[in-house]
């Protein structure tokens, strides 16, 4: 990996959690009918993230991509319905989009820029649309905080223990619709895993609706050191010490205890906003005073309002 590699890496790592606040502060996705998220769902995702590795390597080559386009084309459907309201234009650009990804990856390769630029649109797309799904859904940035320093200890281990996330990569490599974002050029790539981009995502969106701009600021300098540069660069310094760099660099090892420091010193500021605050705060005086006291339909209890 070179340098401008990990420029590509640190661009994606800022162009997407700020994608991400920026439909926030426009889009509003519809409520769960079911209340809010919470710290329930939290450890729901843990589960999931731990049991869908085991999931993916476990079929059949061929089925693998078309998992991940129907993944692909559910997350965006359900992220951009807000967006394009008309049905049919929202599913012929989510077919436009997928059709490309998979053209470009058929007819120029894997390794070619074109498909990893189509590639990385896509999953970039996805985070956005999943991110404000649950940030927007009521998780609290101190959900998001325990979740990725989960992540650490899941990285830590299935990275440099047991060899799970090697295989996994190894098992999507060659196939279209990879679950990442970068760019490849020959033998040289910078990628960012889509649970890397969704991890830097959902921590800032979050700590901008809890803690405004002091909070975005924070956390995406958290991303750039942590998330990006440092990982980045340990493949490039690694070589220059011992002349071989490490395949795989498990990048929440150094995101995910940055980032939990991170929350703890912004709850010294106080508590998070929850979401009817951060709409009254971003809204004029009229619908402000509807956010706050508006009823919703299949609202959770007080004390679990996000």
């Amino acid at each position: 990996m070179t340098w401008s590699l990990v420029a590509v890496i640190l661009g994606y790592a800022l162009l997407v959690p700020l994608g991400a606040v920026w439909y926030l502060r426009r889009v509003r996705v519809q409520r769960p009918p079911v209340g809010v998220f919470n710290g329930r769902d939290i450890v729901v995702m843990m589960g999931f993230v731990l049991a869908l590795p085991y999931f993916y390597l476990a079929l059949p080559g061929v089925v693998l991509p078309t998992l991940l386009a129907l993944v692909f084309a559910g997350g965006l459907t359900v992220g951009y319905q807000p967006v394009v309201r008309d049905t049919r234009a929202r599913w012929a650009l989510i077919l436009g989009l997928l059709a490309v990804d998979l053209t470009s990856h058929l007819v120029l390769g894997g390794d070619s820029p074109v498909y990893w630029l189509a590639n990385s649109a896509v999953v970039g797309l996805i985070v956005i649309s999943a991110t404000n799904l649950n940030v927007q859904g009521g998780v609290r940035l101190k959900n998001i905080a325990w979740f990725v320093l989960f992540l650490a200890v899941y990285d830590l281990v299935f990275a440099t223990v047991l060899p799970l996330t090697q295989e996994l990569a190894q098992a999507i490599q060659g196939y279209p619709f990879a679950p990442s974002a970068g760019l490849r050029i020959g033998e040289l790539g910078g990628v960012v895993g889509m649970g890397d981009l969704l991890a830097y995502s959902l921590f800032t969106t979050a700590a901008y609706k809890a803690y405004g701009a002091v909070g975005m600021r924070l956390a995406l300098v958290l991303v750039v050191v942590f998330g990006a540069v440092v990982p980045g660069s340990v493949p490039v310094v690694v070589e220059a010490l011992v002349g071989t760099a490490p395949s795989l660099v498990p990048a929440q090892v150094f995101f995910g205890p940055a980032a939990f420091a991170g929350y703890l010193w912004l709850r010294r500021r106080g508590p998070e906003r929850r979401m009817v605050e951060f709409l009254a705060a971003h809204a004029g005086p009229a619908t402000a005073a509807r956010a706050v006291a508006a009823p919703r339909p299949n609202a959770a209890p007080v004390g679990e309002v996000s």
